[in-house]
């Protein structure tokens, strides 16, 4: 059984606060069935979740899963975009703000407030943007179009306490190239979760996304 992530009072710049580094994307998801597909999550070993916050009702969704998960996970939002989208997310008792871009201004707000940030970013400049503003870790997007490559190459100048994250495109063939590449994990959106499927199918996908990662782990 994967051991949980217990909810921190704080976050360290550079450590991955949970024990399993894979982010689900829960894009599109409403609060009706949030906690259903949280569920299969969860027993399959997944300690963080992220309801971007152009799902209908996501705060009530963020809401909702961390009712469920109960401090076994890391709840918070995505495509958080402004001061707003913080407060929302906060009132609905998230702790992670997750962003497609690098807002230097957003990442110090967010952080300030106690939240653990992840935002997006491309190039080197945005990352190490990212890194002083006081990103806790980053998030590399889109992953898939840019390959593995790319990763392994941005990686050799990025500071060692750095954490990366690939995003976009990321599935259980391709996580370990991505892992082996310099990420310490991935976020997991249409391979995981799309709207419409049964918390049954978000299971197996939950279950095969796990085996890949223990899969990809060194002997």
């Amino acid at each position: 059984m994967t051991k949980h992530y217990r909810v921190a009072a704080t976050f360290d710049v550079g450590s991955w606060p949970t024990a399993l580094p894979l982010v689900a994307i829960l894009r599109g998801v409403e609060p009706h069935e949030a906690a259903a597909h949280a569920d299969p999550l969860l027993e399959a070993g997944f300690d963080c979740i992220e309801v971007p916050t152009n799902s209908p009702g996501w705060a009530d969704s963020v809401r909702a899963i961390g009712a469920v998960a109960a401090g076994r996970a890391l709840v918070g939002a995505g495509t958080v975009l402004d001061a707003d989208d913080l407060d929302m997310l906060i009132a609905a008792g998230g702790r992670m703000a997750v962003s497609p871009h690098t807002d230097e201004t957003l990442i110090e707000d967010a952080a300030g407030r106690g939240l653990f940030v992840l935002p997006g970013a491309m190039t080197a400049s945005e990352v190490f943007a990212a890194h002083r503003a006081g990103a806790h870790a980053v998030k590399l997007f889109p992953a898939a179009q840019l390959g593995a490559g790319y990763v392994k190459a941005l990686r050799a100048v990025l500071p060692p306490d750095l954490s990366l994250l690939a995003v976009g495109g990321v599935n259980p063939d391709n996580l370990v190239d991505f892992l082996r590449a310099g990420c310490v994990g991935a976020g997991l959106g249409g391979d995981l979760y799309r709207p419409g499927q049964s918390a049954r199918e978000t299971a197996a996908r939950a279950r095969d996304f796990v085996a890949a990662w223990h899969a990809a782990q060194p002997a």
